[in-house]
């Protein structure tokens, strides 16, 4: 099996702004990467993956995560659960993130969506 990147990059959070990172317009299966490394205690983050069933459907939530505080020490990096497109629509697949709390102001997340 061939991983690739399909999307990546570094997102500074605007708080209580939904970032969307990727969308995905391609067949696979997709993985949302994220580093947590940077969030500090009083922080909450959320994390979406958005679905569309049919082509020509409307996105809805599939998967969301939130995360609060610093991230621990053995845990910096979140990996989705594994989602499964066969659609072409452009945002097939969605995946977001959104910080909307801050202990100090909206921090940098690296990440990056991998097809497998």
């Amino acid at each position: 099996m061939t991983v690739s990147a399909f999307a990546s990059g570094t997102q500074t959070a605007t708080i209580g702004t939904e970032h969307f990172l990727a969308n995905v317009n391609v067949a696979g299966v997709f993985t949302l990467h994220v580093d947590l490394n940077g969030m500090q205690a009083g922080d909450f983050l959320e994390l979406r993956v958005y679905q569309m069933l049919l082509t020509g459907g409307t996105a809805r939530v599939a998967y969301l995560e939130t995360f609060q505080g610093a991230a621990p020490t053995d845990a910096q990096i979140t990996i989705s659960v594994p989602i499964s497109n066969e659609l072409t629509d452009s945002q097939s697949l969605r995946f977001s993130l959104k910080q909307t709390v801050p202990a100090g102001g909206g921090r940098n997340f690296p990440w990056k969506v991998l097809q497998h």
